[in-house]
């Protein structure tokens, strides 16, 4: 088993080989299908057929924008959580979905990437549905660990045999420190799975926007201490600075 990490468009993408058969970690955005395309084809010699597994860890654009496309090339299958019904259901759905994909062109902005196409179907149509601690349909060196919090539905994927995991974006990298990511929906289901991985103890672990580290490197305590009260939203933080600019308003004619 080889993990090659390749650049995304505003993520790492994790393509797992095997001398038979290929794994996504994760759905990519939109615009990286063609970057796996290429990646398997032309680097690894090997035809898009040999892609059997996409896991999509959670519904954000860099994590599932690819996974359909990339399905209906290769003839994979795509697993993910069993977290019931869809992630951008009903109008709220719909306008988080917007708002995800707005996010996603910002990060791309900061990361001085063009603009690309990053539309995506809000619900997924999976193959598998993934059970807590259940292995990876014939990948069984492969275990899925549920790590809600940031939404509600978000994996992590543990392989046995290494003591790997790629924990997607449990924990991101904001000027050179790990700590929780944007947004929080679910504090304490965060604060539980962040408990978990520190119990769990993997000797390395691989994150969706920064560098693979090894678990003596990461200060559990310090990121533990930033875990949210609340939850941290996309509304929570529009209502925050609606009130800050109401507040300055009446503070300038006061």
């Amino acid at each position: 088993m080889h993990i090659h990490t390749i650049e995304g468009y505003i993520q790492n993408i994790y393509l797992v080989e095997y001398p038979d058969k290929l794994m996504l970690l994760d759905g990519c955005c939109r615009a990286d299908v063609d970057t796996v395309f290429n990646y398997i084809t032309e680097q690894l010699n090997r035809p898009l057929t040999d892609l059997k597994l996409i896991v999509v860890t959670h519904m954000h654009p860099d994590h599932a924008g690819g996974a359909h496309a990339l399905r209906k090339l290769s003839g994979a299958k795509i697993a993910t959580s069993n977290a019931p019904g869809q992630w951008y259901k009903g109008l709220d759905g719909i306008l988080m979905h917007l708002a995800d994909i707005a996010l996603a062109w910002w990060v791309a902005g900061r990361l001085n990437k063009e603009r690309r196409n990053l539309w995506y179907s809000r619900y997924l149509d999976a193959d598998y549905y993934l059970a807590t601690d259940s292995t990876l349909p014939d990948f069984d060196d492969w275990q899925a660990l549920h790590t809600p919090g940031h939404t509600d539905r978000d994996i992590s994927l543990y392989h046995i045999p290494t003591e790997r995991i790629y924990i997607a974006d449990l924990l991101v990298k904001v000027k050179g420190q790990l700590m929780p990511p944007f947004p929080v929906f679910y504090p304490k289901l965060y604060l539980n799975s962040l408990l978990m991985l520190k119990a769990l103890k993997p000797q390395r672990i691989m994150f969706a926007h920064s560098n693979e580290m090894h678990i003596d490197d990461i200060d559990f305590e310090h990121i533990l201490a930033l875990v949210p009260k609340k939850p941290m939203t996309h509304w929570r933080s529009v209502k925050a600075k609606v009130r800050q600019a109401l507040n300055l308003k009446r503070f300038s004619q006061s």
